[in-house]
């Protein structure tokens, strides 16, 4: 049960019982951990800090709810926390394009396919119709050239059954004006005289105007607009009815106000208070619907009043009067309620579908947990196990101050998980070991600050006052650090696509609730035991003490390895090309597969990795109802491109007995001629056909794909026929039946399979090469089991994907140049760090394609190399490690600014005494992390090895760069300045060890 299945649960609640639960649950969340708050501070006696006492406990009340609500409807608290495709397993859709209703529409010529251009378009916007927030980790891509495929995390019937009505509800707005008697009479006229059947009145080249269903099936007729009922049979009850329909006046296209103007949509009220969706354009939708509007303001002679239909998927949704001009805004009325508006203004946001879907998709299925229960267990251990790391050592180093850090971590912990279960974000097994990172990355806030207490205690400063300048003098650091990955988040957010925006989500989470437990907490914590005087002093080891290391000598062998291992992993990544992107980075063919008997899913994925090696993805799939089958039938994707290469590969993998896969046998085939055919199959008039029948049943798709193969593939050259899938035509005769015994759920289904097909081609395939190919057919399949949908898939990353992500990355660069700018008062210093992230992130990757050669060696069972991969994890993961690197530049660059104090220059000896002092703080944060990052490598298992890799080597390259590429950088830049500062040029050796003694 998600964060969506928990607000639908609420909103099927009555409506006077949900009141009272809100109310009921406000009153929890907001006000019992004030009084609480209260009689904690009084039994204390420290009145002073209720407020604070109720703000901590208010955090956690809010944190808590999710879990809270699901355990109220009777379910485990584990459900309000989303599981990925990984450890969930979910729902598999595959929708294909209604291409009757696309020629109907004009949105597709005939006989001709979809662009691959448009489909992409569709799968940009049903992601966002189905993952606004970028948080769910829902996979939408394009199959084949006419299908969609949409993996949704869960298998919740509610939630699916919801993403559904998102994904085919075309998302159309159109606006125009009914026509009247008073300006359109003779098109009326025209109108009333089309045949029946016909809707549309154009002239040579475009629509005048069409005939509409409205929505309420009411006409508000006045008399003066044209309307009509025409007879229908309704779709549920198979009754004979009327439907009214209004004549719409269209515009010439590049006048036509439609939703692609649209900037904005969102719920609102009309004037009775129902709900409605409000909308605005952008300056060009703005200035069309004026013009519009304006032409057709009421008269002042008769006052007689024009109506504007608002069009949604067709269909006339209300028809408000015009009583002046309208240009950036409106309102959509109708008769919806609040869950429709919801979806409306999804919908129209993440914009219209180019051509419309089939309602129902062609296939639907339950899948499996794409990781093992065995995998699955050793990630899981692995992430509880880093997680107790952290709170040992930091327990263990700073003794009474650890423990504040420690309940500081878990409260983060705690209002992290209650905030992405709020707003039903998926937790995938990287995304878990993420969330433990963090938690090792935030114990910098706390290292800070205790370190500055540290130097406190070294002045003689008494608890109270190192506490209170702790706190103070590490604010501007930790404010810095987190306020540029907040700045980068939001950037990365609204520029980012849905991948991105999924990860500028969770970071923009984790850096808020960080900063709340570690300066708002942590300083409620220490202030209380000093007040109560629970303890004297604070105890802290030291394992660094003060050091006087020339740091900026070294920059010129820091600079040759760097650039050396730069050009190396640029030079790995350039030789593996294509080999470095996983399967979902890089797209590949894919295949169904059912076996005569059960298989342990574990044996299917041994036999894969040795047929293809260079990296798959397997899938169990099963249908409610048919649980008899779990077992049997899977989906294997692969970055293997070639079609024949990826059928052999497996048929060669499975050619045991024990793996058999179910075989259908061509047992008849008829051919003969065509006759003379009429509508869609008139081009199939006098081409060969044949009667084909089966010994078991195959899908029509399946069975196009063979014949199709055999006929581009004829063994005579100039016999061959490119394109062969639009020169033919299947349709099913004998169908299988359903498994009765089985009682699958009708809402989800396999495509269906036919044991009798027709087959037919156009005139221009030979008889003979047809009946070729037939034989051919037959011929392969008493040889070769059937694999079913094999068929390419895109990768899940569109290129319009790739693009927006880089631009908000560029962006995210660019703000945190400003910001650091700002905040330091030179350009060089967010340059600096500029330079330093994008070294990290050049390492990281070249480490990755570096990993994946050395893994073939006697070095990579050593170090457990694999070949990595860059995938969407790896890309979360790079920008972890810039936040990480970023953070630490920053506070050394505090600590510059603090030396440098009104001095007008940033020396030499000012930036070797900055990296020495906060040395320890550096060292210890950079420890911390790396023992979470190698716990998860160590013992994480496959499912996130690659992810625990690369933080490994990015801890590493971030904790390296901030002090030997950063720095050296911001020196090179200073002394390039000189026209606006003294040169910051290198003292002798003894005048820098004087100047950092």
């Amino acid at each position: 049960m998600n964060g969506i299945g928990i607000s639908l649960l609420l909103m099927q609640t009555g409506s006077t019982g949900r009141e009272l639960l809100v109310v009921v649950l406000l009153l929890i969340v907001f006000v019992v951990p004030f009084l609480l708050g209260n009689l904690l501070a009084k039994f204390l006696r420290q009145e002073d800090l209720a407020t604070r006492i109720g703000v901590v406990l208010l955090a956690i009340f809010a944190s808590l709810a999710p879990f809270a609500w699901v355990m109220y409807l009777g379910q485990s608290w584990k459900n309000a926390i989303p599981l990925g495709i990984d450890l969930a397993g979910g729902t598999n859709l595959v929708y294909g394009i209604d291409n009757e209703a696309a020629e109907q529409q004009q949105k597709k010529e005939k006989d001709k396919p979809i662009p691959v251009e448009t489909i992409d378009k569709m799968v940009s916007a049903i992601a966002k119709r189905i993952n606004p927030s970028g948080a769910e980790e829902v996979t939408v891509r394009r199959v084949g050239n006419d299908r969609i495929e949409i993996i949704i995390p869960g298998a919740e019937p509610d939630l699916v059954e919801q993403k559904k009505r998102l994904i085919t509800k075309l998302g159309s707005l159109e606006f125009g004006i009914v026509a009247n008697d008073k300006d359109h009479a003779v098109i009326i006229e025209r109108a009333r005289r089309l045949p029946p059947g016909i809707n549309e009145l154009r002239d040579e080249t475009n629509v005048i105007a069409s005939w509409r269903d409205v929505v309420e099936n009411k006409a508000d007729n006045d008399g003066r607009i044209a309307v009509r009922e025409v007879p229908r049979t309704d779709e549920i009850t198979g009754e004979a009815i009327n439907v009214i329909q209004y004549l719409i006046k269209h515009e010439p296209p590049e006048y036509t106000v439609t939703g692609k103007y649209l900037t904005n949509a969102s719920p609102t009220q009309d004037e009775s208070g129902n709900p409605a969706v409000s909308f605005k354009f952008n300056p060009r939708g703005a200035a069309l619907f004026g013009s519009l509007t304006q032409r057709n303001l009421p008269d002042t002679t008769d006052q007689f009043h024009r109506k504007l239909a608002i069009l949604l998927d067709g269909k006339v949704q209300s028809a408000p009067r015009i009583n002046s001009r309208i240009t950036d805004s409106g309102v959509i009325q109708g008769r919806f309620d609040m869950d429709e508006v919801v979806s409306l203004v999804g919908v129209l946001n993440a914009g219209a579908l180019e051509v419309p879907l089939k309602q129902a998709p062609i296939s639907e299925f339950t899948i499996s947990p794409l990781l093992g229960v065995d995998v699955q267990e050793k990630g899981i251990n692995a992430i509880l196990v880093s997680g107790l790391v952290v709170f040992v050592f930091v327990i263990i180093y700073y003794r009474v101050a650890g423990v504040i850090a420690a309940l500081s971590l878990l409260l983060n912990l705690l209002m992290v998980v209650g905030s992405m279960a709020l707003i039903s974000a998926t937790f995938t097994l990287p995304g878990l070991a993420g969330l433990v990172l963090t938690i090792g990355m935030a114990v910098d806030s706390n290292v800070l600050i205790y370190e500055r207490m540290r130097e406190e205690f070294a002045r003689g400063a008494s608890l109270r006052l190192a506490i209170q300048n702790g706190f103070d003098k590490a604010f501007a650091a930790i404010i810095d650090g987190n306020l540029t990955s907040l700045i980068t988040a939001l950037i990365l957010y609204m520029i980012g696509t849905d991948l991105i925006r999924g990860f500028a989500v969770s970071l923009f989470i984790g850096l808020s609730v960080s900063l709340f437990s570690v300066l708002y907490f942590g300083h409620l914590a220490f202030d209380l035991i000093e007040r109560k005087k629970w303890v004297k002093t604070i105890p802290m080891m030291q394992l660094i003490g003060k050091t006087n290391i020339d740091f900026l000598s070294y920059q010129g062998i820091a600079f040759f390895c760097s650039g050396a291992l730069i050009l190396a992993g640029l030079a790995a990544l350039a030789v593996r090309g294509s080999s470095n992107m996983d399967i979902d980075m890089s797209g590949g063919t894919m295949a169904t597969l059912e076996f005569v008997d059960k298989q342990n899913i574990s044996d299917i994925r041994t036999k894969m990795e040795s047929a293809f090696p260079n990296g798959f993805s397997l899938e169990q799939l099963t249908l409610k109802g048919e649980e008899q089958k779990l077992g049997k039938r899977f989906r294997i994707r692969t970055s293997e491109i070639d079609r024949a290469t990826v059928i052999g590969q497996i048929n060669k993998a499975f050619s045991d007995s024990q793996h058999a896969i179910v075989r259908v046998a061509v047992n008849d085939i008829a051919v003969s001629t065509s006759a003379v055919l009429e509508g869609d199959a008139a081009r199939f008039s006098q081409g060969p056909l044949a009667q084909v029948k089966l010994s078991g049943g195959m899908s029509v798709e399946t069975f196009v794909a063979y014949i199709a193969e055999e006929l581009e593939g004829n063994p005579d050259a100039s016999k061959k026929y490119s394109s062969a899938q639009s020169l033919i035509q299947v349709a099913g005769v004998t169908e299988v039946p359903a498994d009765t015994a089985a009682s699958p759920d009708p809402k989800q289904k396999s495509p269906k399979r036919f044991t009798e097909l027709t087959v037919r081609a156009m005139p221009e395939i030979a008889a003979q090469d047809f009946a070729d190919g037939l034989k051919r057919v037959q011929n392969r399949l008493s040889t070769e089991p059937v694999l079913d949908e094999v068929n390419s898939f895109d990768t899940s990353v569109a290129n319009e994907t790739k693009y927006y992500a880089l631009m908000a990355v560029l962006a995210s660069l660019l703000a945190i140049v400003i910001y650091i700018w700002f905040r330091f008062e030179k350009i060089y210093f967010g340059l600096a760090a500029v330079v330093a992230l994008a070294h990290d992130v050049l390492v990281t990757l070249g480490a990755i394609a570096l990993g994946a050669y050395l893994s073939k060696t006697p070095i990579g069972p050593l170090f457990m190399l694999e070949d990595f991969k860059i995938n969407m994890n790896q890309i979360a993961c790079l920008l972890t490690i810039v936040g990480y690197s970023l953070n630490d530049t920053i506070v050394i660059f505090d600590r510059i600014r603090e030396i440098k104090g009104k001095s007008p220059n940033v020396t030499y000896a000012m930036i070797n005494q900055s990296v020495n002092e906060t040395l320890s703080r550096t060292l210890l944060t950079a420890f911390t992390t790396f023992l979470v990052v190698l716990v998860l490598y160590v013992a994480g298992g496959e499912g996130i090895h690659g992810f625990a890799f690369s933080m490994i080597i990015g801890v590493i390259t971030g904790c390296y760069s901030t002090v030997y590429i950063a720095n050296p950088v911001l020196l090179w830049l200073v002394n390039r300045e000189a026209a606006l500062n003294s040169p910051a040029a290198k003292p002798s050796k003894k005048q820098a060890k004087t100047a950092t003694a």
